[in-house]
Formats: C-alpha cells, sequence, structure tokens
C-alpha cells in the first residue's frame, strides 16, 4: 500500500502523518508513507487545500484532518 501525505509542512499536515503513521502501526498495515511537498505534484492530484490523503493514487480527503475511525477505514478495507 502507497499512502501519501500532500501539504506544505504545516501543523495540520504534520499532525495527519502522526496519525496515519499511528494507524499504520497499531494495525500492523504493509505501507509505504511519503511525504508531498511539491506544489505541483499535489495540484497533480487535484488538491487546492491541504492537507491531503492519498492512498494507492486514490485522494480520500482533502482540506481537513479526517477521523482516526476514518483513517483506520481507509487503511484496512
Amino acid at each position: 500500500m502507497k499512502i501519501e501525505i500532500l501539504g506544505s509542512g504545516c501543523a495540520k499536515c504534520n499532525k495527519l502523518k502522526e496519525l496515519v503513521e499511528k494507524i499504520v502501526n497499531e494495525n500492523g498495515i504493509n505501507a509505504e508513507i511519503t511525504k508531498v511537498e511539491d506544489i505541483n505534484k499535489i495540484l497533480d492530484y487535484g488538491v487546492m487545500i491541504t492537507p491531503g490523503l492519498v492512498v494507492d493514487g486514490d485522494v480520500k480527503i482533502a482540506g481537513k484532518i479526517p477521523s482516526e475511525d476514518k483513517v483506520k477505514e481507509w487503511l484496512t478495507q
């Protein structure tokens, strides 16, 4: 599984990254987590407001931090 955190490094982006890492570790999910800070790559996903969460190329959310339960649902499907 490839997980991308879209954002410039703001507090919300960092919080989303921490949340994703926590869920991956707690559930033993085999995933590669990367931080995408290049604005052009972020825009390529159609994301105008960060933070954004992309799982295997699919944008799950943009512009806000999802609940822990929602992230867990996306990562354990």
